[in-house]
C-alpha cells in the first residue's frame, strides 16, 4: 500500500492510503502501508509483497515515476502504466493529446519560467491576452488537488497568478475560463493485454457544487461539508449524461489509461459541450472523494472496486511472467 511521499499532496495521499488499507482489511487482505520515503527500499527488500496498490498523489506517484520503478522491479501494481501516467499528470501534454484526438478541451497555451525570464512578463501578458483572452485560468502544468490554480479576470492579476503557479512547477498552463456545471467521471478499466483492450466501465458522473467557494478548490475537495456532490446530476437529460460519459471515456482512452482514473469536466449547457479539464491517473480515495460516491450510484461498493483493481493488477503481473 504505497502512499504519502514527498509531494505537496502528501496529506491527501495518506488519507487515501488509510481508506484503502481499511477496505483491504475488510476484504481479508493483509495490507502493509508504506509511506514512501527513505525506508521504502528497505521495506521492499523485506519481501513478501504480492502487488502494490498505488495511492500516491502528485509528483513521484502520479507522474509515472513509481509506476516505472515497479515495472522495473517486476511488481504488479494498480492503475495506469508509467507512460500514460506521465502524460496524464502533465496537463500541457495531456491537452495536446486531447486536441489531437478530438476530445474537447479549453484552448490554452503554456509558459515556462525560463521563457518568462528571457522574454519578460510583458510579452507573456500580451500572448495570454491575444491567444486566450480574459477571463482565464492559470495552473501548474504538473500538480493536482487544485494547488496553485488561480482564476484571472484581467491583466493586472496575471503576474501574481503566474508566480503562484510557478511555485509548484516551472511550466504553467494558461487556459480559457469555461463556465458550466462542474463534473467528475470515474472510469474503470480491467483485463487489458498487449493483444486485447479489456473492458472499460464509465461510472455515473458526479456533479460538484462547492458551498463556500466559487470553484472546487483544495478546501472544497477535502473538508467535510464544504461541497455538495450529486450523483447522477439532477435535471440533466439522458442525452447530456451520455455525452459527458462518452467524452470522459474518450479522454481516458486518448491517454491510454488503465485501471481507475478520474476525468474532470465542465459542461457548457448552452452548447452542450463537455470540456475536459484534466485526468487524474491516481484519483483521491478519501472519505470526501468522488469515486466512492460514483461506486454507490453504480450499484457497487468501494470495496468491490478495490477488489477489482487488485485482481486486475495480479492478473497483469501473472500475464507479464507467462
Amino acid at each position: 500500500m504505497l502512499c504519502g511521499g514527498r509531494s505537496h499532496e502528501r496529506a491527501v495521499s495518506l488519507r487515501s492510503g488509510a481508506r484503502v488499507e481499511e477496505a483491504l482489511g475488510h476484504l481479508g487482505h493483509e495490507a502493509v502501508l508504506i509511506d514512501t520515503g527513505p525506508d521504502a527500499s528497505k521495506r521492499r527488500k523485506e519481501g513478501g509483497f504480492t502487488f502494490a496498490f498505488v495511492a500516491l498523489h502528485g509528483r513521484g506517484g502520479e507522474d509515472g515515476t513509481v509506476q516505472s520503478l515497479l515495472e522495473l522491479l517486476g511488481i504488479p501494481y494498480t492503475g495506469s502504466r508509467g507512460g500514460p501516467s506521465e502524460s496524464a499528470f502533465d496537463k500541457a501534454r495531456a491537452k495536446r493529446i486531447f486536441s489531437a484526438a478530438g476530445v474537447p478541451t479549453p484552448k490554452f497555451l503554456t509558459l515556462t519560467q525560463t521563457a518568462l525570464e528571457e522574454f519578460g512578463a510583458a510579452d507573456a501578458l500580451d500572448e495570454a491576452r491575444d491567444a486566450i483572452g480574459f477571463p482565464l485560468v492559470v495552473k501548474p502544468a504538473r500538480g493536482g488537488s487544485a494547488m496553485g490554480v488561480r482564476f484571472v479576470n484581467d491583466e493586472r492579476s496575471l503576474p501574481r497568478a503566474l508566480i503562484s503557479a510557478m511555485s509548484y512547477d516551472r511550466e504553467v498552463v494558461v487556459e480559457q475560463h469555461v463556465t458550466g456545471r462542474e463534473l467528475a467521471v470515474a472510469v474503470l478499466g480491467s483485463g487489458a493485454t498487449d493483444s486485447a483492450p479489456g473492458t472499460v466501465r464509465v461510472l455515473p458522473p458526479v456533479e460538484i457544487v462547492p458551498r463556500n467557494a466559487d470553484w472546487f478548490d483544495y478546501e472544497s475537495r477535502y473538508e467535510h461539508g464544504e461541497t455538495e456532490f450529486t450523483c447522477p446530476p439532477q435535471d440533466m437529460s439522458a442525452e447530456l449524461l451520455d455525452r459527458v460519459s462518452d467524452v470522459a471515456l474518450r479522454a481516458y482512452e486518448a491517454l491510454d489509461c488503465s485501471g481507475l482514473a478520474r476525468v474532470d469536466l465542465l459542461l457548457d449547457e448552452a452548447s452542450g459541450i463537455p470540456w475536459v479539464l484534466e485526468v487524474s491517473p491516481v484519483p483521491g480515495l478519501t472519505t470526501t472523494s468522488i469515486v466512492p460516491l460514483a461506486c454507490e450510484a453504480a450499484g457497487t461498493t468501494f470495496e468491490a472496486v478495490i477488489e477489482e483493481l487488485l485482481a486486475d493488477a495480479i492478473a497483469q503481473g501473472a500475464g507479464a511472467t507467462d
